[in-house]
């Protein structure tokens, strides 16, 4: 079975990776590596914690995975690598996407670059809130 990711990764593409890979898909919450890890080592018990950390990492850095953000204390992989937004719910603590165009943001850039030449290289933008799911059942 041919993957899309094959051909946008410019390393060996091992069969660890391939397995995180359709995880974060298959899992598609915005998984934290804990969560890939366990959705992994329930068919792959062999697999460990070191490896699944180790390359995400290396695919949010080749571009393959989004780094959503960290929010309650870990770090969100998003197989969706355009450019979206985040919110994320205060109560239960899911992570989605959230549509919209905030159009330019050159303005809100130039306000954050300071004296000292600092480059911004990225921006994560996330909203914090209530889902549907929770607003129903506090109803």
């Amino acid at each position: 079975m041919c993957s899309p990711y094959n051909n946008i990764m410019n390393t060996r593409n091992t069969i660890q990776k391939q397995l995180i890979l359709d995880a974060v898909a298959a899992l598609n919450i915005h998984a934290t590596a804990e969560e890939v890890y366990e959705y992994i080592a329930q068919s792959n018990p062999s697999i460990s914690k070191a490896t699944v950390y180790r390359n995400l990492s290396q695919m949010t850095g080749q571009g393959v995975l989004l780094h959503a953000g960290n929010f309650f204390g870990a770090a969100h992989y998003d197989h969706n690598t355009h450019s979206h937004y985040h919110g994320v719910c205060v109560k239960c603590k899911k992570v989605f996407d959230v549509d919209g165009d905030l159009g330019d943001l050159s303005d809100i850039l130039s306000k954050v670059t300071q004296p000292d030449a600092f480059e911004i290289t990225g921006y994560h933008i996330s909203f914090s809130g209530v889902c549907s799911a929770c607003k129903l059942s506090a109803d």
